[in-house]
């Protein structure tokens, strides 16, 4: 998808796409390139234009006669101008793409003279917002499709964006930060929307170190041999059942000087999740491919850094595996020895995810060496999804300061958290019967996602400064958002990515 800034509209645009703002709605045509007869049935349309009032994100589409020089002109709405968010602005990128493909529009071309903008967000700015908005929203994933015969020719293909803007240098400069963060959204997608027969650990892993080696993030991957003789029984366990052994995958982004403590990510990454013995119902099975969503957010935030060159220190860590039943899989009763040297009671293999957790967060925290804080996104549990469906990520955070800076981070972005209690009844109610600890509460089904949180707790070291991010409900969605298409989200990578920026670098 071309995304291009430029002076003066091309000549080849089929489509004019005119800014108003909500106040402004009668007046405030820009004159960039437009000939006077466009303009004034431009600013005719918007007197008559009943419910559209130039709310952010809504659309007017007008078709214009030969005579205008345009296919279509589309009216689309920022709101307030005194009140534009970058998050708004990426919002009205989105439904800005769905008006261009719904009127069957190839060649648009938006127009942002310099009065268009404000004192805090310039017109260039503006255009960068809206074009990574548009971006994000064009994703798609059809790799396994095979195009129809019957397709129609006559349907046009968009092509991509110009944005019009006087101060194109400004504007190319702003895009190529958000571009970076687009560019990790759309690989943590890709990841999550893979099957799971192509994205299994060994390919995943190899398909990380593919990706992010070129772009100067140092990859080392652990195999199954290397993690047995480490002693990590957790994450070998979930994975002993299948054919397609467990990997953990290292990742370190250098951005620092090496005196700079790092940040730590962990993910988990179950490439596909059956319930092993402990069996999942069939109806929604095939969703469990996308149990990998907390590794592809890493995944995706690294790429991110590395492409814009994040001066921060960040060390990564995920854990690839597949949880299959099988004449070798692990066992409801089994007791396994985590690599932290603490021993679980396995008491149901379909809370295989925080066993995976335990040993990267540990392997992790002992490379990284007193990581600056710890993040681990996880989609963990379907007790989050009861609570806060697909709407909030639910948090579990150990510091008001780093909940304070994460809270910061998901307004900018529209990634919304929900703080959850990490309450130390919750890490008790973990602590086993036949071995340290059990994989299961005490509680059932009670509070499962704060118990999950509390046995991740335990392999948290003391004073260390922690977020468990339980993505199960906004890894993936059914439906679509103004800049997010259904089904897997990338969530994660615009927070983490927007929370290093604004707090861990420099």
């Amino acid at each position: 998808m071309n995304i291009k800034f430029s002076k003066k509209i091309s000549s080849h645009a089929d489509c004019i796409v005119i800014p108003v703002f909500q106040k402004d709605k009668t007046t405030d045509i820009p004159d960039m390139n437009l000939n006077k007869a466009l303009a004034d049935f431009v600013h005719h349309a918007l007197g008559n234009a009943g419910n559209f009032k130039g709310a952010s994100g809504a659309t007017y589409t007008l078709p214009l006669a030969k005579e205008y020089g345009y296919k279509t002109a589309i009216l689309l709405g920022l709101g307030d101008k005194s009140a534009m968010k970058p998050m708004a602005l990426q919002d009205a990128g989105g439904k800005l793409f769905i008006a261009l493909k719904a009127a069957n529009i190839s060649k648009p071309a938006v127009v942002l003279p310099s009065a268009s903008g404000s004192d805090d967000m310039p017109a260039s700015e503006m255009a960068a917002h809206m074009a990574a908005g548009f971006k994000l929203r064009a994703y798609s994933f059809e790799t396994y499709k095979s195009k129809s015969k019957d397709e129609s020719e006559t349907n046009a293909k968009l092509e991509g964006l110009e944005l019009c803007t006087d101060d194109t240098s400004a504007a190319e400069k702003s895009y190529k930060i958000l571009d970076a963060m687009v560019s990790g959204v759309y690989t943590a997608r890709d990841l999550v929307n893979e099957p799971p027969n192509v994205l299994y650990p060994e390919a995943y892993a190899n398909r990380i170190k593919d990706l992010l080696t070129p772009l100067g993030v140092r990859v080392e991957i652990l195999d199954e041999k290397q993690m047995l003789k480490k002693g990590m029984g957790a994450i070998m366990a979930v994975g002993q059942g299948s054919d397609r052994q467990p990997r953990m995958v290292i990742m370190h982004w250098d951005g620092a000087a090496k005196s700079r403590k790092p940040l730590m990510l962990v993910g988990k990454g179950v490439t596909f999740d059956t319930g092993g013995i402990s069996l999942k119902p069939g109806a929604g099975m095939e969703e469990m491919k996308m149990d990998m969503g907390g590794s592809a957010a890493v995944v995706g935030t690294l790429q991110a850094l590395a492409m814009r060159k994040a001066k921060t220190n960040v060390v990564a860590v995920v854990g690839l595996a597949e949880n299959m039943p099988s004449s070798n899989a692990f066992r409801p009763s089994d007791v396994i020895t985590s690599y932290s040297g603490k021993t679980i009671e396995v008491l149901n293999t379909d809370a295989e995810g925080r066993l995976v957790l335990a040993d990267c967060l540990t392997y992790g925290q002992e490379i990284a060496e007193k990581p600056e804080a710890i993040i681990d996104l996880a989609t963990l549990t379907g007790a989050i999804m009861v609570a806060l469906g697909h709407e909030y990520c639910g948090s579990f955070v150990n510091d008001n300061d780093f909940w304070s800076k994460l809270e910061t981070s998901s307004a900018k972005t529209g990634e919304k958290l929900w703080r959850m209690p990490l309450d130390s009844v919750f890490k008790k109610d973990m602590e086993g019967t036949f071995g340290d600890l059990q994989n299961l509460g005490k509680s059932g089904r009670l509070g499962g996602a704060c118990t999950a949180a509390g046995f991740l707790e335990h392999f948290i070291e003391e004073g260390t400064t922690w977020a468990h991010l339980d993505i199960a409900g906004t890894a993936w969605i059914k439906g679509d958002k103004p800049t997010v298409p259904k089904y897997a989200t990338g969530f994660g990578v615009r927070l983490l990515n927007t929370l290093i920026a604004d707090h861990y670098e420099g």
